[in-house]
């Protein structure tokens, strides 16, 4: 069973503390990043440290929670080796995985319900990387650099 790196902000805590619950119950190993209350806290933190958790190894995959999944999303996705993919439903969950080798997945507590994100994280879970086709452009992602700011 994959270990899973889970965290999100204020926003999304209280859907973060029902699926880190729900991976418990299957049995995965959880790293909890937090946040752990209602407090207001800032996205990017708790994106970043699911992402180096996964970057480093320390975790198979990642779950990202915010109130819409794209902050968060976005957050993670500049740690190098991270491809993290904000998910509304079991098809883009499926495709993220299949298609895009995504390893955190990112859901939005203001725009998903507990069941149907419970349902999305078990087929993201589920799903594997079809290589293929894909395999370029997967590595195409992985090689994209920073650039330079350029003055407009």
């Amino acid at each position: 069973m994959p270990r899973v790196a889970a965290g999100a902000d204020h926003a999304g805590v209280q859907l973060k503390d029902v699926l880190v619950t729900h991976l418990r119950e299957l049995g995965h190993e959880v790293i909890d990043c937090g946040t752990h209350g209602l407090d207001r806290v800032d996205y990017p933190d708790y994106g970043e440290a699911v992402a180096r958790k996964v970057a480093a190894g320390e975790a198979d995959l990642g779950l990202c929670v915010c109130g819409t999944g794209i902050g968060i999303a976005m957050a993670a996705n500049k740690v190098p080796g991270v491809r993290a993919a904000t998910v509304h439903d079991v098809t883009s969950a499926r495709l993220t995985r299949e298609h895009n080798d995504a390893n955190v997945i990112c859901l939005g507590e203001r725009l998903i319900g507990p069941e149907a994100a419970r349902e999305a994280l078990d087929t993201f879970l589920g799903a594997t990387f079809e290589e293929g086709r894909h395999v370029p452009r997967v590595a195409k992602i992985d090689a994209l650099l920073p650039t330079e700011e350029v003055a407009p």
